[in-house]
């Protein structure tokens, strides 16, 4: 565990980003942190700005609460930045640590992951939409936030990742399981059918990846509260009567509202076209999310040497 301390380049970064947060109006400066600081050090630094650290474990927060400094606790040590850095700002607004309609000036490792290098400014009305800490509070008391994170984690995974070269577009029906499924009927052969409740957990990163195996089929994965996959490849036929959905999205979106509108569960829907995904709660769009599309590939340098003198 690294401890970040105020070297030139971390000095600098933080002095950016907390004049950055007086420029723009932010209503708070986050850190994604892979390790403890000088808690009151990074306090002077940065004035009275409201400041709020998250990072993956109590070690790595150690200090920083008894400090005054707000914490978040994301436990994601294998996940990529972007995602981390949806789950700090959901988990902020749920917790009302971060308004819904807040300007945050985030710094994090861009580039190494040992190194804060980068800061960005992000307006989380138009990261979370519609979602306000009272609509996050009721997704967590209907479906359990860490079954809720799980499986859009996953869902993320999918539309960033799509399967062997090709894009992949599914949707996660979470929670209200018993009436869910009398709204269902099967497309076809369910990959998950005979396993046990163990081997169909989605907290088992072993069972996302097979799901991710089996997600191009047709259908919905339908998810339990405690996030145990009951079926796949499910049709979901639920009335679409007083919907009103934005231009441009397909079925499978139309499906997730309405089965969202006639139960208590919440669809995640990934779109196949752009890998976004969007949480449907009440026949609404409650979170919409942007995966990055894929991590940056370096080219090697090609080079044609000169032709010989013998050719001039």
């Amino acid at each position: 565990m690294k401890q970040h301390r105020f070297d030139a380049q971390f000095s600098a970064i933080i002095e950016l980003a907390g004049q950055f947060c007086r420029l723009t109006e932010a209503n708070a400066l986050l850190l994604m942190l892979e390790g403890p600081t000088d808690w009151q050090e990074l306090k002077r630094r940065v004035g009275d700005l409201k400041i709020v650290v998250a990072a993956d474990t109590d070690e790595e927060l150690a200090g920083a609460e008894e400090s005054g400094v707000a914490i978040i606790k994301l436990g994601m040590a294998d996940s990529p930045v972007i995602e981390k850095l949806t789950q700090a700002l959901l988990t902020g607004v749920a917790r009302e640590i971060l308004e819904p309609g807040a300007g945050v000036v985030v710094t994090y490792s861009g580039f190494d992951a040992d190194t804060i290098d980068s800061f960005s400014y992000i307006e989380l009305e138009d990261h979370l939409g519609r979602l306000t800490a009272r609509d996050l509070k009721q997704l967590e008391t209907s479906v359990p936030l860490d079954t809720l994170k799980v499986v859009i984690d996953l869902a993320v995974e999918i539309g960033r990742e799509g399967r062997e070269g090709k894009a992949v577009g599914t949707m996660f029906v979470v929670g209200d399981t018993r009436k869910v499924l009398s709204l269902c009927q099967p497309a076809g052969y369910d990959p998950v059918k005979g396993y046990s409740r163990a081997e169909r957990d989605l907290h088992d990163a072993r069972v996302r990846e097979a799901i991710k195996e089996v997600a191009v089929l047709d259908g919905a994965f339908i998810v339990a509260s405690d996030g145990t996959v009951e079926k796949s490849a499910q049709l979901v036929d639920a009335p679409y009567a007083n919907l009103t959905l934005s231009k441009g999205l397909g079925a499978r979106h139309w499906a997730g509202a309405a089965v969202s509108k006639v139960t208590l569960a919440l669809a995640v829907v990934v779109s196949q076209s752009s890998g976004t995904v969007r949480i449907f709660q009440g026949g609404q769009v409650m979170l919409r999310i942007e995966p990055l599309r894929q991590a940056m590939k370096w080219k090697d340098f090609e080079y044609e040497p000169p032709p010989s003198s013998e050719e001039d």
